[in-house]
């Protein structure tokens, strides 16, 4: 049996202001043919005994935000760790719950008061479609209420005995739908003994040990962030949190990502940001802005290369309602703020994009430098530069002439401008 190579497993440091470092670990769990069935994923960013309720919270919004999250996943069945005080967080929201087993821990002391005040919060969270699981020690007779509850029981074979081994079996075979994982299985002997009692999920080193993904997420400022929380508190309307988005790369491009994440169940993807803050209505639009505001640092107005993303996108929409059909605007404006998304998140364009689906006019613009929207691009890139040369040339093949254009940069320039002043004064909360 081949084994995958397990990188270590060290906390990751942030490298700068506004990129995340994180580190997931997976680990196969494969059915009876040994195919995979699902993977458990483990947040190996922060110590074994550091994990809290906010912690699973920052994971899950770490998975959904992840550069690697669809290659990580492969659309199988997640088994995801989490505290029982995790279970009432707004973060479950966010995901997809028909995808996702919840890996629930038993109560350290035992105690059936606490036992008994869990049982309509694991009931809750199946009603809403989430899958469970639990250890072996949800079979004994404490936590009698727990077990019609479990979907999942993983057995531990470094710690139990055969005898232990064929009770939790016989067990199982009278609650129609619980199934057994064997975990830990480290030795072929382990394998068979859990073949020969029926069980048919198995996981461990025996097959395969966990991959270390490392990755980067891009975080916004904390002020665009509150400000967006403000508005909406303040119950604005989609036009005015839209506006707010379009002034932050690093904003809609976390929320497109998000939105068009495997986690989010939507069977299209999504490219407008009208269209993204109208799916997820308002209090879900708020979860995700709170969670967005826990995992990103500290900081004021947007960076040098956000800002100048910022003017190329408001210019590049302006310029296209002059030249390009009515329906190109929008996507011009895309064009314009994530053409420097690979400097944003130091990492070549072609692999930032595999990150988010975007129009084909916009993938080429980006990669390629090819179709309609490239000669508005070049042309917006000459006005940074001041590049005569290839500023006549585009003007002139856009039909677009020098006061439109100077115009319109103006205007863009304006507008990315007051982006400065609003971040300033969001950064307390409006009542």
């Amino acid at each position: 049996m081949t084994h995958l190579s397990e990188a270590p497993l060290v906390p990751v440091q942030p490298v700068n202001a506004g990129m995340t470092q994180i580190a997931i670990a997976r680990q196969s769990i494969l059915d009876a043919k040994q195919n995979v069935f699902a993977y458990e994923l483990f947040d190996r960013s922060r110590s074994f005994d550091n994990h809290s309720a906010s912690s699973d919270a920052e994971m899950l919004f770490n998975l959904l935000s992840h550069i690697e999250y669809e290659a990580l996943i492969e659309e199988k069945i997640l088994f995801i760790n989490c505290t029982l005080d995790s279970l009432a967080g707004g973060h479950l929201e966010l995901i997809e719950p028909g995808r996702v087993v919840l890996e629930i821990p038993t109560l350290d002391d035992h105690v059936a008061d606490e036992i008994e005040a869990r049982v309509e919060t694991l009931m809750d969270i199946r009603r809403r479609g989430f899958r469970l699981s639990f250890s072996h020690t949800v079979t004994s007779k404490q936590y009698a209420t727990w077990l019609p509850q479990a979907d999942f029981i993983k057995l531990d074979l470094s710690q139990l005995q055969t005898e232990q081994l064929g009770a939790i079996t016989q067990l199982a075979l009278k609650n129609p739908g619980l199934r057994l994982v064997a975990e830990k299985i480290e030795t072929v002997d382990q394998y068979e003994l859990a073949v020969s009692h029926g069980i048919q999920l198995f996981q461990g080193y025996w097959f395969a040990k966990p991959i270390l993904v490392t990755g980067q997420t891009l975080r916004p400022s904390q002020a665009n962030i509150i400000q967006l929380i403000n508005l909406i508190r303040q119950q604005a309307s989609t036009l005015e949190i839209e506006e707010l988005l379009k002034r932050d790369p690093t904003l809609s491009f976390n929320l497109l990502r998000f939105i068009n994440s495997a986690g989010f169940g939507l069977e299209r993807q999504i490219s407008s940001f009208r269209h993204a803050i109208m799916l997820m209505g308002l209090s879900k639009l708020f979860r995700w802005a709170a969670l967005l505001l826990t995992t990103s640092p500290n900081g004021g107005v947007p960076s040098a290369v956000g800002s100048m993303a910022v003017v190329r996108g408001r210019l590049m929409e302006l310029l296209a309602a002059e030249a390009l059909p009515a329906d190109e605007a929008d996507n011009a404006f895309v064009v314009g703020i994530f053409s420097l998304l690979d400097t944003l998140l130091g990492i070549p364009m072609a692999k930032a994009l595999e990150s988010i689906t975007l129009p084909e006019s916009v993938t080429q613009t980006l990669l390629h430098r090819s179709g309609p929207l490239a000669s508005l691009l070049e042309l917006t890139e000459a006005c940074e530069t001041a590049n005569e040369e290839a500023f006549e040339r585009c003007a002139n093949l856009l039909q677009l002439n020098n006061h439109q254009v100077n115009m319109a940069h103006l205007h863009a320039l304006a507008w990315a401008e007051t982006l400065t002043t609003e971040s300033e004064s969001s950064l307390t909360f409006n009542n």
